[in-house]
Parts: C-alpha cells; sequence; structure tokens
C-alpha cells in the first residue's frame, strides 16, 4: 500500500510508502490513498491529531513528473487533498527527514505545523523544469515567510537547509530525532494543537517586491519565472483565487516547448545510466585512487574535478616547467575558490594534500583509475598504454580522454584491452558537467560499470558511447559545423551565423566555439580526415583561417579579432576572405536568412544524431540530447536535437532534409534511414527512449 496509517496516542500517523522518492503519483494511486487516509482520520472521533511522514529515506520527492504528460486536470486531485489537509478541523504537522522538494514542499505547507530533521533539504526546483509550484506553493510560501524569500526560493529553485528553514520561518523546530518520535514529542510538548489557518498578505507589499524582482529578470526561453511572480502577486488576494491562477499557468507552462524540453532533459539524464547488461551500480568497484597522465589544461582540469570529489590524484607530467604550470593552475583555481566563499581555506588545503606532481609515469603503479590526457595523437596515446601495461597494477582501469580517435586501436596496444574505457572529458574538465564514457569492443562491463560509478562519484554526468570517429558528441558536432562553414560560402558572414545560433538559445555560436576551443584543434582533426574520409570535405575557409596563422582566442585573433583576449570584434580581412573564397568558387552569394541557419544547423544535428542511434553508437536518442545539453551549450529549454526532431515532425525534418539535398553538396544531406523508417510509419525518435 502506497499510504499507511497507525494511531498512537490518539494522533494518526499517516506514512507515504512509494519508494523510491514517496513521489504523490497520481496513477501509482498514492494521491487518492492519502487523500482516503486523512479524511478517515478527520472523522476518526479517537484521533485528535494527523501526522503525515515519509517511509525510507525521505519525506517526499514531490510530484510524479510523468503525472505532466497527462490529462492536466488530474492534477485538481492532489489540490483538493491539500487544501482538505489545510482545512482540516484537527491539527496536521508535518514532520521531514531527508528532502521535501516540490509536491513534497507543497504537502508541509498544507500542513499546520512543520518539524524537520537537522540534516534534510527543502526546495521548489520546479522552475528547473519550466514550471511553477502548482499545487499551492505560490500561493502559501509567500503566506507563511517573508515574499522577497519566498520569491528567491522560487525562481531559483535551491534547496535550503532544516537550519535555514527555521532562519526563515518555514518550519516550526529542527529535530535529531526519528520523524514520528519527533512529531509525536512535539505535539506532546506543545499540545494540545490548534490548526493553524495560513497567514494573510498585504497587496501593497508584494506588489513593490514583485515589480523589483521582474525589473531584474532575465529574458529567457523559460516563462517559468515571470508566471512564479505572477502567481505571487495574487497572493495578497483571496487563497482560492491565487490557487485557481496558479493552476491555470502552471497548465500553460506544462504545455509549453520549454517544459517540455526540461522535462525530456530531467528523465534522459535518469536513462543515461541505464545500459542493458551491466552490473548492478552497488556491485560496481568503487575508485579509491586515480591517476591522471599529462599536466596540460585537460589533465589539470582532470586533476580537480577529483580532488573536488574528495580523491587523491596523481599528476604524471615528464616536462618539469609543464609540470609547475600544472601545480600553479590548481592551486590558483582552489584559491579562486575560496577567495569566491565556494571552498573554505581548509578544504583546499586538504584537497592540495592529496594531489601529487610526478615526472615519472611509475608514480601511477597502484592508482585504481589511470586517464591518459596527452595530446589527440594515436602515436602518443600508444605509448602511453603500452607504458601503463607494464606499469599499472592488475584490475587498474586504463582511461583515454581522447575525444575522436579509435579506442580500440589504442586498448591493443595493451594486454588487457577489456581493462580501457574512454572517458572523454569536455574543457574546463574541472566545470564542464559532460563526460563520454567509450565503450570498446572489448571493455568489460565491470569495467564500464566502475566508470559509470567513477563518473557519479566526481559530480559529473556520464552517456555511454560506442567507438566511432567522434564518438557521438563531436562526430554529430562535425556535421553542424560543415554546414556553418557552407553557409559562409553561400551568403553568410560569422557574427550572422553566431548571432542567430545564439540568439535561438546556444550557448555560444559555433565560430566563437571554435576561436574559443583553438582553431588548430580543428585543423588536425580536418587533416587526418581529408584522407580517412576524402568524400565528405569541408569547406577550405577554416583552413585558410588556420594558414594565417589566427588559432582563435590564443593567438588574438581567428574568425574575430581578440584586442582584450576574450571578446570577438568582426574582422574586415576574414569577412574579405570569405567574399573571395566564393568567388574563387563560383558561387553567386545571397542573402540567407537567421532561419535557413538555425534550420540547416539543426537538422545537420539532427541526421547525423539518428544515424548514430541506428548504429547502435548511442544507445538511445535521449542519450544523444543529453550529450549536446551538457557539452555543448544546447539551451535546456529546447531538449536537445533529437527532442527538436519529434517537436518538427519526423515527416517535416526529412521533407526539409531532402530540400537541402537537392541544393548544393548533397552528399552532406544524405538521410538517415532510421529518419526515414521512422517517418514513415509516423513515429517518433522519443519511441525509442524506452
Amino acid at each position: 500500500m502506497p499510504i499507511r496509517q497507525v494511531v498512537t496516542d490518539r494522533v494518526a500517523v499517516i506514512t507515504l510508502s512509494h519508494p523510491p522518492v514517496n513521489a504523490l503519483s497520481i496513477d501509482g494511486g498514492v494521491v487518492a490513498a492519502l487523500g482516503e487516509t486523512v479524511a478517515a482520520a478527520q472523522a476518526d472521533p479517537t484521533v485528535s491529531a494527523l501526522v503525515i511522514v515519509g517511509d525510507g529515506r525521505m519525506f517526499c520527492g514531490g510530484a510524479d513528473i510523468m503525472d505532466f504528460d497527462r490529462d492536466l486536470a488530474a492534477l485538481d486531485t492532489v489540490r483538493d487533498v491539500l487544501n482538505r489537509i489545510e482545512a482540516s478541523a484537527k491539527p496536521v504537522v508535518a514532520s521531514i527527514h531527508g528532502v521535501a522538494l516540490g509536491g513534497g514542499l507543497e504537502l508541509a505547507l498544507a500542513c499546520h505545523y512543520r518539524l524537520a530533521h537537522r540534516d534534510s533539504r527543502l526546495g521548489l526546483p520546479e522552475v528547473s523544469l519550466g514550471l511553477l509550484p502548482g499545487s499551492g506553493g505560490t500561493q502559501r510560501l509567500p503566506r507563511l515567510i517573508d515574499p522577497s524569500t519566498a520569491i528567491e526560493l522560487m525562481l531559483s529553485g535551491r534547496r535550503i537547509t532544516a537550519a535555514q528553514a527555521l532562519e526563515v520561518g518555514l518550519i516550526d523546530a529542527v529535530t535529531e530525532q526519528a520523524p514520528i518520535d519527533a512529531a509525536l514529542d512535539f505535539i506532546r510538548t506543545h499540545g494540545p494543537l490548534a490548526p493553524r489557518p495560513i497567514g494573510r498578505l498585504t497587496a501593497d507589499g508584494v506588489a513593490a517586491v514583485v515589480e523589483e524582482q521582474r525589473a531584474t529578470l532575465r529574458q529567457g526561453l523559460n516563462p517559468a519565472p515571470a508566471h512564479i511572480l505572477t502567481c505571487v502577486a495574487a497572493a495578497a488576494g483571496p487563497l482560492d483565487e491565487g490557487l485557481a491562477l496558479e493552476a491555470r499557468l502552471f497548465a500553460e507552462l506544462a504545455g509549453s516547448e520549454a517544459s517540455r524540453g526540461l522535462r525530456h532533459a530531467f528523465l534522459g539524464q535518469r536513462l543515461a545510466g541505464r545500459i542493458p547488461g551491466l552490473p548492478a551500480a552497488t556491485s560496481a568497484a568503487k575508485i579509491g585512487a586515480a591517476a591522471v597522465i599529462g599536466g596540460g589544461l585537460m589533465g589539470a582540469g582532470i586533476a580537480l574535478a577529483v580532488l573536488d570529489a574528495d580523491l587523491p590524484v596523481v599528476v604524471v607530467e615528464p616536462n618539469e616547467a609543464a609540470r609547475g604550470r600544472a601545480g600553479a593552475k590548481i592551486r590558483d583555481t582552489l584559491a579562486r575558490s575560496v577567495q569566491k566563499g565556494r571552498l573554505t581555506e581548509a578544504a583546499a588545503e586538504a584537497r592540495l594534500g592529496r594531489l601529487t606532481l610526478a615526472g615519472d609515469i611509475s608514480s601511477v603503479a597502484d592508482a585504481d583509475l589511470i586517464i591518459e590526457a596527452v595530446f589527440e595523437d594515436m602515436d602518443a596515446k600508444r605509448q602511453v598504454f603500452t607504458a601503463l601495461d607494464a606499469i599499472a597494477r592488475p584490475g587498474a582501469i586504463l582511461a583515454s580522454n581522447t575525444s575522436t580517435l579509435d579506442l580500440d586501436a589504442v586498448a591493443a596496444c595493451t594486454s588487457r584491452p577489456g581493462d580501457v574505457v574512454g572517458l572523454h572529458f569536455f574543457s574546463p574538465a574541472n566545470i564542464m558537467k559532460l563526460v563520454e564514457i567509450v565503450r570498446g569492443a572489448k571493455t568489460d562491463p565491470a569495467v564500464l560499470a566502475a566508470a559509470l560509478g567513477f563518473v557519479k562519484q566526481i559530480g559529473k554526468v556520464g552517456v555511454v558511447a560506442s567507438v566511432c570517429d567522434g564518438f557521438i558528441g563531436n562526430r554529430i558536432f562535425e556535421e553542424y559545423l560543415r554546414q556553418a562553414y557552407f553557409l559562409l560560402e553561400d551568403g553568410a558572414l560569422p557574427r550572422q551565423i553566431d548571432n542567430a545560433m545564439e540568439a535561438w538559445g546556444m550557448a555560444m555560436g559555433p565560430l566563437r566555439t571554435m576561436d574559443m576551443a583553438g582553431q588548430d584543434i580543428g585543423w588536425n582533426i580536418r587533416k587526418r580526415r581529408a584522407v580517412e574520409q576524402p568524400d565528405r570535405p569541408y569547406s577550405r575557409i577554416p583552413d585558410l583561417i588556420c594558414e594565417m596563422g589566427r588559432f582563435g582566442q590564443k593567438t588574438g585573433s581567428g574568425y574575430y579579432q581578440y584586442p582584450d583576449g576574450r571578446t570577438p570584434v568582426d574582422d574586415p580581412v576574414i569577412n574579405q576572405l570569405i567574399l573571395d573564397h566564393s568567388a574563387e568558387l563560383g558561387i553567386q552569394r545571397r542573402d540567407i536568412s537567421d532561419l535557413e541557419i538555425v534550420e540547416r544547423c539543426l537538422l545537420a544535428m539532427i541526421n547525423e544524431g539518428a544515424r548514430i542511434v541506428s548504429e547502435g553508437v548511442a544507445y538511445r536518442p535521449s542519450d544523444v540530447d543529453i550529450i549536446y545539453l551538457n557539452g555543448y551549450g544546447f539551451p535546456a529549454e529546447r531538449g536537445g536535437p533529437m527532442f527538436q526532431g519529434d517537436q518538427m515532425g519526423l515527416q517535416t525534418v526529412l521533407t526539409k532534409i531532402r530540400f537541402y539535398q537537392d541544393q548544393r553538396h548533397g552528399w552532406a544531406w544524405e538521410p538517415a534511414a532510421l529518419l526515414v523508417d521512422l517517418a514513415e510509419s509516423d513515429r517518433r525518435l522519443g519511441a525509442l527512449n524506452a
């Protein structure tokens, strides 16, 4: 049963028991059972008070997100139950442990008294899903605590501690007891309790706070923050009117592209770690000590990510000067974290105490996990793995940070290819959330499970990919870039392309991205692929820029000039180079609309993503999306390229791809067989996520 009840000393203790997070599920019967149990307790003459607690490790993690994709009118059942709890003639106490998030906190807000264990965390994170608290949160929270604090909690979605909740007046007491014992003691100590109505607000005070917040609100793809402010403004009026407005705006948001994209991302991130045939996460080997080979920016960033997880790490860099720079980079980064209040001096010192800088590769002999982070060159990587094969202890995991190279060729340099896995971090590795976990042809399932566990252990998002040139992320990015380069030939200029993609929501346009990453990196990849894939040529424009010695920000110029080292300034020299190149090719340049820029870049990503899924390089379409949301600046509210394909409709996607196939470079627009199959059978990419 999802709800249990026991009567103790005239107190009905009602327990939510719906693992793993005690979600207020409608389809799971939790809400209906809770309503029936509360009603029965209210009608029972032997009961003088009610207590609501959660079973297991938490009070309540919130609503069941899957319910939001169904008939939203069903959510009225949740609201009705919470309204009945608030209107109860008998006092109702919520005793929180673990977390009370979203609908879980709204349940607690409907109760008359709230207690929380000292280790609890409370919050209303709905904004991160493109939603607002839809079961009374926007009305009850600002009536209970200072409205400006209530607004900040809802707009940020952050979790607060029990001590912080007590300080702002959200709860009545912090406890150290088990939830039931704490509630019974509270009732005995403070009894007899009486129902406590929610507070009232003055219209003038709320209006001023709301307008102040609205003036600083950043316009973005997510309309939820503005709707939250609208609801809070209504909290100065009658509660029933505010609740009605909240329900209406919640339904509006639930149907928006932004919320659907954010919910898709939330669920997709959960799916990403579920790989068929892997050992259970609880049985995967734990990493106790790690090592990084290579002291460049990537190696130092990976070491910082490991140190941030309170793990010891050895960084091996044979070059003494480079080793010194790696140590300085790590120390400086930790020092900045201390200056910004993100880290205490003691914690920074403890992390530095777990760092070892070494010049000899033999220093990694005892590590559980060794991550190679040397230059993206096959010979260099083979040299490292040949050495590691002789040095690393039996059972150690040998990981490569390669972004495009053949992991199986790297593994073949060892006598233990089953221990080899790819861990492709994204720069800066200590900040970027994504790690592509590359499964080689001979990677042992237990090693893959341990790699997934390690990525989670250091607070990153791991997505598994099979071996191919570029894996998932960079392989799709190549087609994105290919279209950006061809758009330059056809009539666009760098600023228009970057502005169009950034206005659509990308964190940074493709040409600015390459300037930041280093144009020479892409140049080296194109040189290799010109030999390996002669039938898929690129535009010559980026090579011409590299031949001028313009490698981006690090040289002060690329597609743009960077007089201050960071800010891109249009360069007439590059614009003229692009015009001259089009003329050399005999291309009659034309006006390119921003819509065409976005459409061509996005369709190229969708098409290549579908090809990757059909080849089994990605396990499911949502894995492609999670990679792009966490590693490539794709706007979370857009859900990812595969989600966008479904939003456009695959038949429309296929029609547009075939249109561009009839223009220049038809070979680059060959439709993925999976897209053709799904479009012709009127199915969606999302159906393959199950």
